[in-house]
């Protein structure tokens, strides 16, 4: 499809404003998109084979992630920002490109091998009719890769992943609008994709009953300390890194984390990055 976006549209998105608080974590986090990209093959890749898919890129941003998997597979990059598709056409020559509300998914029904649901689902409404959406439309024995940050994590509530804030990662998203938008972000009171984290549990709920859930926490974390740029860009947990690599916990961090659903996961891991996979009920 055409994209294009005015300079008025550029001007009016709070992501693009260098004056504000976060522009220097979504600038990184933009620079960072195809590395991004990399590190979703290298998870999916464990399971199968990323060749010939048809692939839904769902909130798919900056398109760093749809321009990795496109070169071997078909991606389509759906997006609500009229803005982001230009830009990904723009910087990654993107074809395949659908402005399309999530919630609402133009597609046949079990078209796609694969889904991929980057730090998008904390941005959604109601999380049930969304997973009727994309079940909808995934093929019978198809996979979703889903990241998105953790509720729970103490790192996230020293530092709220989408504000650098103490608590904020807790919080139902009526209390951040009404409380700490309206007081400290004024101008962003009216935004209509405000984050509510979820909780592992919370996930593992959502998806359980047809689907199984495999956390990747282990190579994340290798991945991380081994130098993949991909995976945390605000300055909160830039600096933690450097702290723990100075003091050699890394190799700890490296020997204890795991692929299960127990404490480490629940209440320590920032970001959930997993492979859910339909469950077989035959």
């Amino acid at each position: 499809m055409e994209v294009s976006s005015t300079s008025q549209e550029y001007k009016n998105v709070a992501w693009l404003d260098k004056s504000h608080p976060n522009y220097i974590r979504w600038e990184r986090a933009r620079k960072l998109s195809e590395e991004r990209g990399r590190l979703v093959l290298s998870l999916l890749n464990q399971y199968q084979e990323i060749s010939n898919k048809k692939i839904l890129d769902i909130g798919s941003g900056e398109g760093g992630t749809s321009s990795i998997l496109s070169k071997s597979n078909l991606v389509i990059s759906i997006d609500l920002s009229l803005l982001r598709l230009s830009r990904q056409k723009q910087n990654y020559k993107t074809k395949n490109l659908v402005n399309c509300d999530a919630m609402n998914l133009p597609f046949r029904n079990n078209y796609f091998d694969i889904i991929i649901l980057q730090d998008v689902i904390e941005h959604l409404y109601n999380y049930e009719n969304f997973l009727k959406e994309i079940k909808k439309v995934l093929s019978e024995d198809g996979v979703i890769y889903l990241s998105t940050p953790n509720k729970l994590s103490i790192i996230n509530f020293l530092s709220d992943p989408h504000w650098g804030l103490p608590t904020v990662s807790v919080l139902k998203r009526k209390t951040i609008r009404n409380i700490f938008l309206k007081y400290l972000r004024k101008s962003e009171v009216n935004r209509n994709d405000l984050a509510e984290l979820l909780s592992l549990n919370e996930i593992r709920k959502y998806f359980s009953l047809e689907f199984e859930v495999y956390i990747q926490t282990n190579k994340v974390v290798k991945e991380l300390f081994n130098g993949n740029t991909g995976i945390v860009w605000s300055n909160f947990h830039l600096s933690l890194i450097r702290i723990l690599k100075r003091l050699s916990l890394h190799k700890l961090l490296i020997s204890i984390s795991n692929d299960n659903f127990g404490i480490l996961n629940k209440y320590f891991t920032p970001t959930f990055y997993l492979v859910i996979k339909r469950k077989n009920l035959n």
